[in-house]
């Protein structure tokens, strides 16, 4: 009784819901340029889809929520994490060295074992991507959090990228949380939204995006709809190659899930 209530709630829910896709595992090759008709140069970097494909799915009966999940990158089993490789053995595929979750509309549920395109993007739609920004290591207030520092003369000795006073009044006595001070800088998952596509090449599957994407190059990088920039005349539920991953459905695979 409760599991069917719960799947008429999470069917309820879906029904105000609009629209969404999948997004695609891939990696970053680097930075070029390409021209348009008009033959003015447009700075993109390059992003490759590789063997990217559909390994299995979630469920809103089984799972109380609607997923496809992706895998880009076959490697051995001893190469990846344990429960990873114990997972893919009980679904019966390879074990992939990227396995990430794309949550979507009931109406954009990829079959598994199908192999996904850079064809699932079209030329002109914005997109979002995250990806592991550059570590910089220890840096300090200057750098990391854009501070003017001190004067270069009048008296000042010896500080003049320090970040000055950190401390309080006898109250609190304290430094507060959150105050910005030197520390470690990059090495964290940045977002960035609204960039467009500039085209796809289909023979080699990659990805042209106008602009910068964080990471130094090989980094992953997932690529999904842009949430704030519609387009329309999106392949649904994606435009494959028709391939197969050899997937059924992968049941306890520790994933990373893209947030809503």
């Amino acid at each position: 009784m409760g599991c069917k209530l719960k799947n008429m709630l999470t069917s309820d829910i879906n029904k105000g819901k609009k629209m969404k896709r999948s997004g695609l595992i891939t990696t970053k090759i680097g930075m070029t340029r390409l021209y348009d008709n008009g033959g003015v140069a447009h700075p993109v970097t390059v992003l490759a889809v590789g063997d990217c494909a559909v390994i299995g799915n979630r469920t809103a009966e089984k799972n109380g929520y609607v997923a496809n999940i992706l895998g880009l990158r076959e490697a051995k089993a001893k190469h990846v994490a344990k429960p990873q490789a114990v997972a893919a053995e009980k679904a019966g595929v390879k074990p992939y060295r990227k396995v990430v979750e794309f949550r979507v509309t009931d109406d954009c549920v990829i079959p598994a074992g199908t192999a996904l395109s850079a064809d699932h993007f079209v030329a002109g739609q914005f997109v979002d991507v995250q990806a592991t920004s550059k570590g910089k290591g220890f840096q300090g207030a200057m750098k990391r959090h854009n501070f003017g520092g001190k004067e270069a003369t009048h008296g000042v000795l010896k500080a003049h990228r320090s970040i000055g006073g950190t401390g309080m009044r006898e109250w609190p006595g304290r430094v507060l949380k959150g105050k910005k001070m030197a520390g470690q800088m990059g090495n964290e998952t940045v977002t960035v939204q609204n960039l467009k596509v500039f085209g796809t090449d289909a023979a080699e599957n990659l990805i042209f995006v106008e602009g910068a994407v964080p990471g130094a190059n090989g980094t992953f990088v997932l690529v999904t709809d842009a949430v704030k920039k519609e387009h329309k005349d999106l392949p649904v539920p994606t435009a494959s190659n028709n391939g197969n991953a050899g997937a059924e459905q992968v049941t306890e695979t520790e994933t990373e899930t893209v947030a809503e």
